[in-house]
């Protein structure tokens, strides 16, 4: 019996980054990419200070977030219209199709987990550049 495709537990250490279409940089996680999630994926996110992100939205897809460290500034809604920080120690939610828009103001980096409802982290991800514009940081 062929047991390679059976399902299996995997442990993933975050050493390798890559570069969303957001404009940001991920540490690789859970993920169809990496241990062949099928439902899930989870990564963390440093942003330097001064980082902001691309306004963006994931057509297909809700995303949970764990503050580590800092705070970041996210800017969401139709016309990025709201506004919230989210502290260390917070959980924030985005629902599908939601434009946003995070930054870090502050002059330390801040860290997140970020657990995403699309294994394919980036597949679902549009660009909004009509928005972006809106948010000056």
């Amino acid at each position: 019996m062929d047991t390679s495709s059976k399902p299996t537990c995997r442990i993933v250490k975050p050493g390798h980054t890559y570069e969303g279409k957001q404009g940001l940089s991920y540490f690789e996680g859970i993920a169809a990419e990496t241990v062949g999630a099928k439902g899930i994926c989870m990564h963390v996110l440093t942003m330097p200070p001064g980082a902001r992100a691309k306004a963006h939205l994931h057509e297909n897809h809700e995303t949970a977030i764990y503050m580590l460290s800092g705070q970041a500034h996210t800017w969401y809604g139709e016309r990025l219209e709201n506004h919230v920080i989210v502290h260390a120690g917070e959980l924030f939610y985005i629902p599908a199709g939601v434009p946003h828009l995070p930054a870090n103001l502050s002059h330390a980096p801040c860290t997140a987990i970020i657990a995403r409802t699309d294994p394919n982290e980036q597949e679902s991800v549009v660009l909004l550049p009509e928005l972006d514009g809106l948010v000056e940081v």
